[in-house]
């Protein structure tokens, strides 16, 4: 993905795959700028090589970027002045641009099959060398050139790359000049099919939409000789550039597309997020004055700033991330709109994980919900952990039989019968302060059984589980009515 700005910061996104964490990060830092200096956040979608499209993919980067809450100012889906905004639209366009190259003689046309162009490549590595073009179409007379167009109408154009690139300075990695020409052969701009090679198409598009900063990947940086050639050729001003250091995982190693865990979709599906997510890609990185965890992304739009911008590798360590969703979703609780949302998601989530299990319609209630959610933030990364087996107790009832609660202590109709009492105690207030101090008297009086097993007992007989919450809390969580019959359970089990 690559990513530009200014008036207009378009993202250039190949169709090729769906939005992975890589092309969320150049989003993102777009994004952040465009927005920090008052500009438009534009999404440009490649599509022109056809044999690698992914049926779906474009779809699926507009669908994340929302998602992400980063949603695109002007694109396919929205539209806007500087469109059409898929590549395969804009062929005119790139045809225009490779004529006037061929007509000052800074383009040829090359008749070389593909056949000789892999022969090319084999004999470069059987030699240990770089694969390069051998620039042989290069020096055709007119009158060859007139010769194969009769047999080949549609041949592809290449571009002559001149022996000294122009030096540039790029934002982030400061003064360069790659010598493309010593090590590269003429580079295709526009194919026999009349579709444009990325080299071609990014020139001609940020010229036409009028970019003045371009921030992409670093593997974008040596290429950027190429096009600057080609903006001297064509007689345009070229924009800013800013390349940004890969994104790697925390070994060093690269993310690979082959990690289906790096794809938005599935952080989503998990139920992480947008803002963990733009947090910790942001967090690993650098762009901003202070490394600190929780920033939402009005945060960091008002705090980035590109000259903090290191070339060093952003190392992601995604094990981390559920303590970030952590704090972000304990930032959404504190907000009565966003929990109001929330309980609308936990109630979905109920359904779908529990259906004809739940005994009791009323734990959909919204007011049981919410309660759940504030009792729980903080001991929670995720949403969907309030629906998993270890939160069962919280909308099913547990299958516990007087075996398992003799286990513990033989004194299971005494302690039940205590909890009824506080449970029915006159102007008794179901806090967890409250019941801590009651829970501490229940084993007064009760010999050979411990404090600690009169605790064990009402886990059980409440959670069906030797571990969790605080007695007092699932009490609470619960509510009385719950509770009591519950407790009832014991004396009749």
């Amino acid at each position: 993905m690559s990513t530009e700005g200014a008036e207009a910061r378009p993202a250039q996104c190949a169709a090729r795959c769906f939005l992975h964490l890589g092309g969320l990060r150049t989003a993102l830092y777009n994004y952040i700028f465009a927005k920090k200096h008052q500009g438009s956040f534009i999404l440009r979608l490649e599509d022109t090589d056809q044999t690698r499209l992914v049926p779906g993919a474009a779809e699926n980067i507009e669908d994340m970027l929302e998602w992400a809450g980063i949603p695109p100012d002007e694109s396919p889906r929205r539209g806007g002045p500087a469109g059409p905004y898929l590549q395969s639209q804009r062929l005119e366009l790139y045809a225009q641009a490779a004529e006037a190259l061929l007509k000052t003689g800074a383009a040829y046309p090359c008749f070389c099959s593909p056949q000789r162009l892999e022969l090319l490549k084999r004999e470069a590595l059987r030699n240990h060398q770089t694969p390069r073009y051998d620039n042989r179409c290069r020096n055709l007379s007119p009158g060859q050139v007139a010769q194969k167009l009769a047999k080949d109408p549609k041949p592809a154009i290449r571009f002559r790359l001149e022996e000294e690139a122009p030096a540039f300075q790029d934002l982030v990695y400061g003064w360069n000049r790659h010598d493309v020409a010593t090590v590269e052969g003429d580079p295709v701009i526009l194919k026999s099919d009349g579709f444009p090679t990325y080299h071609l198409a990014c020139v001609v598009d940020d010229h036409h939409m009028g970019v003045s900063h371009v921030l992409r990947g670093s593997e974008w940086l040596v290429s950027t000789s190429k096009h600057l050639l080609l903006y001297r050729a064509l007689g345009w001003s070229p924009p800013h550039f800013a390349h940004l250091p890969l994104l790697l995982n925390k070994d060093g190693s690269k993310l690979s597309k082959r990690q289906g865990d790096i794809f938005l979709e599935h952080f989503a599906a998990a139920g992480f997020l947008p803002d963990a997510l733009l947090d910790i890609i942001t967090n690993c990185g650098s762009g901003f004055a202070e490394n600190q965890m929780g920033r939402t992304l009005s945060e960091l739009i008002t705090q980035f700033d590109l000259t903090r911008i290191t070339c060093h590798s952003a190392l992601l360590d995604l094990e981390k991330l559920p303590e970030f969703n952590r704090l972000h979703l304990r930032r959404l609780v504190s907000s009565e709109t966003q929990r109001r949302q929330l309980v609308g998601k936990l109630q979905t989530l109920v359904q779908e994980a529990f259906g004809n299990q739940l005994q009791d319609r009323d734990v959909l209630d919204q007011a049981y919900v919410e309660r759940i959610i504030l009792l729980r933030q903080g001991h929670i990364c995720r949403l969907q952990d309030l629906v998993s087996p270890a939160h069962s107790y919280l909308w099913t009832r547990p299958a516990v039989d007087r075996a398992q609660l003799g286990a513990i202590s033989e004194q299971v109709d005494v302690i039940a019968k205590r909890v009824l009492g506080l449970l029915e105690g006159p102007g008794t207030s179901l806090t967890q302060d409250v019941l801590n101090g009651e829970l501490k008297k229940l084993s007064e009086g009760l010999e050979g059984t411990k404090h600690s097993n009169v605790m064990k007992l009402l886990r059980v007989a409440l959670s069906g589980q030797l571990q969790g919450p605080p007695v007092a809390e699932m009490m609470v969580s619960l509510g009385p009515k719950e509770v009591r019959e519950r407790i009832q359970k014991m004396l009749s089990s």
